[in-house]
């Protein structure tokens, strides 16, 4: 069996402090090196390649296992941490040396950095074309000591800086999840799975639904609950004894109220669901009481259409 070799890309976005601690977080990146690239000068100082002067941008490169994170998943972490129409540099920072550009390193990163810069532009989230230069990978130089991991390193003087800079408020103003959903959800949704809202009881889509289905996540759409486990608890909310995927919920002590509740989250939306109480039937002890606003529906004979097929036989008598 021949073995994966670890693979490298390489991505310039301004002050490489600030490009380097996203992609550190992915799993199936083994190094985040920050560096200068794209010039002619050898082996140059941070104060050369400040200067402007040395064709060199401050990049950082990506040392990554391509069984574990793909390259399409780098590309959109790096489109989310630039704003690709600048063309003097990037946000505070000015200069040459602050420019965004992709270096690939193969053909097929190559042709995946034009196609998610096409659909990027397409997307039309940005008003103005993507400026962002996809390049032939150069010479590599790794930048100072002091500068890698500067974020875990020196974590008030990072984040004053990525304040200061204007990058942090740019990015939750085009990419906050925040604006994503308030657009997506209705008032309530947003305030029940966003804001740890209450909806009323007995004045909500769910509580007295009795038609036979699953229950998934209204932003993630991950499965939460099955009919099969609801049952009337005389609260108002939908309730259940338990849930139908319960790898998918996470729970949390809400210390809200004066007396400690659990409450309920989806794992991957991370959305406030509900809270969950130890008096449920004999079954299970439990009751799961959540919001309406915070899941959707889906019957039985739409599983299949909607991508949640393989819970039909749940429902087969």
């Amino acid at each position: 069996m021949k073995l994966q070799k670890n693979a490298v890309a390489t991505f310039a976005g301004g002050c490489f402090w600030c490009m380097e601690p996203p992609f550190r977080k992915l799993e199936g990146v083994l190094d985040v090196i920050p560096g200068y690239t794209g010039g002619k000068k050898k082996d140059p100082t941070y104060e050369e390649v400040s200067s402007g002067t040395t064709g060199h941008v401050e990049a950082v490169q990506i040392v990554y296992d391509p069984q574990k994170v793909t390259y399409q998943e780098l590309l959109e972490v790096f489109w989310r941490q630039i704003d690709p129409t600048d063309v003097g540099g990037q946000f505070a920072d000015r200069g040459s040396q602050y420019l965004h550009a992709i270096f690939y390193h193969t053909p097929e990163q190559k042709k995946l950095a034009e196609a998610s810069k096409k659909s990027l532009n397409m997307s039309e989230r940005f008003e103005k074309p993507l400026m962002t230069k996809i390049i032939p990978a150069a010479t590599f130089y790794p930048a100072e000591e002091y500068h890698k991991n500067y974020a875990k390193k020196h974590p008030i003087q990072y984040n004053a800086y990525k304040i200061a800079s204007g990058r942090e408020r740019y990015l939750e103003n085009v990419w906050g999840k925040n604006n994503d959903l308030k657009k997506k959800l209705t008032p309530l949704q947003y305030t029940v799975t966003q804001e740890a809202g209450t909806e009323k009881p007995f004045d909500n889509a769910y509580w007295n639904n009795e038609k036979e289905g699953i229950y998934v996540d209204v932003v993630s759409g991950e499965v939460l609950f099955s009919s099969l486990d609801k049952f009337d608890s005389g609260t108002g909310w939908p309730s259940f004894t338990k849930p139908l995927e319960e790898k998918n919920v996470v729970k949390k002590t809400d210390f809200k109220m004066i007396v400690p509740r659990t409450e309920v989250r989806s794992k991957k939306g991370n959305c406030h669901l509900g809270h969950v109480f130890n008096d449920g039937p004999p079954e299970t002890g439990k009751r799961y009481c959540m919001n309406s606003a915070a899941l959707r529906f889906i019957p039985k004979e739409n599983l299949e259409k909607e991508g949640y097929g393989k819970y039909e036989k749940l429902f087969r008598k």
